[in-house]
């Protein structure tokens, strides 16, 4: 595409070189700049692209964009140099337009919430699959299609920038995808990755207190989430939830509310819980149902309700939906059990917020036979607001609590888990163990028949980050070597 045919619908100021040029694609990266490319300057965190121009040009960069009108006079290049008022509403724009505004040829559904958007995507996209749709989920877990994860060239981020999502909706079109679930997190909503998305249905799920620092305010936070109410056509909002009622009553287009209480549209209400399924009834003006959920807990059934919701407002039977539910599986490292010859109940979970530790540990403990231990930390440079809160959750129902390290970034791990400490109660037995697989080592080794043991906050992650340095880490990974040792050490 001529940069002529690219920049005609979009307020901008061209100075120098050719507008004559094919463009291929855009780029904020220089070094991931290839030719053809438009190369984009952002100032970011650590880092300003400006800094970068001569490398993104050598890589074949067809013109420059910027953001700082001051720019324009100053910067002599042999490319052409483009103003925009806002680069990274330009740079979803240009993506979409490169790849031919993939979305308007799918049905898209983008899910925001502090807690539960990985689940409920999956959750969506295995009842879209049970409805013989093909469907892509895409969101902090990787990409899947039809339930099968595809391995892409991308940055892995929970909502991914434009310059790889639509390339990678234009690769599921060819394939012959029909919907795509989006996770909408607040940063890629802030950040306007899905502008050019022609979102179908925006669902929102909840809103808790996260990522605060990021944004600078809770406010703010709030007024992130609240962008995809302005970016889809019709609503699915969770009833039981005050902010996700308040973007309802705000929003003036089609909406439908779901919930485990009253006053909604889609009300899912449990009639028996045995271990490890609920029975369930659904409420709706679309029909009722009786059905089994092959989860427990509440925010189980939130999720599922969620989900059961949104396709039906895409439009299909009650009765398909609700038999679909049952067959239905938590994405990975969601309250993820790890099978073992111990006699123990092993968990992983990617709870990272207060509400979800909570949520993971009253499950847990509906059906713990003896001990509930937990082995957790906080990520660094995040949040600090929420470590003493959940060391709160974790001292209410924990029996015995393993700290260790998340994520510390550029923190000191032990003041991190000082902070988490400085919520429990008095009484709460806990060791610090700063080495992630000795803590997990310990809790399993010192475990006795019958203990469950969580291991959250990491879930799905393969890595660890310490300082500036990324190392590789599974939790899953670790278990399954511990696990394998303790085996070979009972035989010798």
């Amino acid at each position: 595409m001529q940069l002529a045919e690219l920049l005609k619908d979009w307020p901008c100021t061209v100075k120098g070189g050719s507008i004559r040029v094919e463009v291929l694609g855009i780029e904020d990266y220089a070094q991931g700049v290839k030719k053809g490319d438009l190369f984009v300057i952002r100032k970011g965190k650590n880092s300003d692209g400006l800094k970068y121009i001569d490398i993104a040009i050598e890589n074949g960069a067809v013109g420059v964009v910027i953001e700082d009108e001051k720019l324009l006079d100053s910067l002599k290049l042999s490319v052409p140099v483009i103003w925009v008022p806002n680069s990274l509403k330009f740079m979803s724009f240009a993506a979409a337009k490169l790849n031919h505004f993939p979305a308007d040829a799918m049905q898209i559904i983008a899910i925001t919430g502090t807690n539960g958007k990985t689940t409920v995507s999956h959750f969506i996209g295995q009842l879209l699959h049970a409805l013989h749709k093909n469907v892509i989920v895409i969101g902090t877990n990787g990409i899947y299609i039809n339930g099968m994860e595809v391995k892409l060239d991308y940055e892995n981020l929970t909502t991914l920038q434009p310059k790889h999502l639509h390339k990678i909706l234009k690769i599921a079109i060819n394939r012959g995808v029909q919907y795509a679930v989006l996770e909408a997190s607040s940063m890629g909503l802030a950040k306007h990755r899905l502008d050019d998305c022609s979102i179908d249905v925006g669902v929102f799920l909840n809103l808790a207190e996260d990522h605060i620092e990021d944004h600078g305010s809770y406010e703010k936070y709030k007024s992130a989430k609240q962008l995809l109410s302005s970016l889809s056509s019709q609503l699915v909002l969770n009833g039981d939830d005050s902010f996700c009622r308040t973007v309802g009553l705000q929003a003036k287009k089609k909406k439908a509310y779901f919930g485990l209480g009253n006053r909604v549209d889609y009300q899912l209400q449990m009639l028996a819980e045995g271990q490890n399924i609920t029975t369930c009834c659904l409420q709706s003006n679309k029909g009722q149902k009786v059905f089994t959920v092959p989860f427990v807990g509440d925010h189980h059934l939130q999720n599922t309700i969620a989900a059961i919701s949104t396709v039906s407002e895409l439009g299909f039977p009650i009765e398909a939906i609700c038999d679909a539910v049952e067959k239905l599986y938590l994405p990975k490292g969601r309250l993820e059990e790890v099978k073992n010859d111990l006699g123990l109940s092993i968990y992983i979970d990617y709870a990272h917020t207060e509400a979800a530790l909570r949520a993971v540990l009253q499950t847990l403990k509906k059906t713990v036979k003896g001990d509930l231990i937990t082995v957790f930390s906080c990520g660094g440079d995040r949040d600090k607001h929420k470590r003493k809160k959940m060391g709160a959750v974790a001292s209410r129902y924990a029996n015995l609590i393993y700290l260790t390290m998340d994520n510390p970034r550029s923190e000191d791990p032990e003041v991190i888990n000082e902070q988490i400490a400085s919520g429990f109660t008095p009484n709460q037995q806990y060791e610090v163990i700063l080495d992630r697989a000795k803590a997990i080592e310990t809790a399993i080794r010192s475990a006795k028949e019958g203990d469950t043991i969580l291991i959250a906050g990491k879930g799905h992650e393969k890595t660890q980050t310490i300082g500036t340095k990324q190392y590789e880490f599974s939790d899953f990974e670790c278990v399954r070597l511990i696990l394998e040792q303790i085996a070979i050490d009972s035989v010798e």
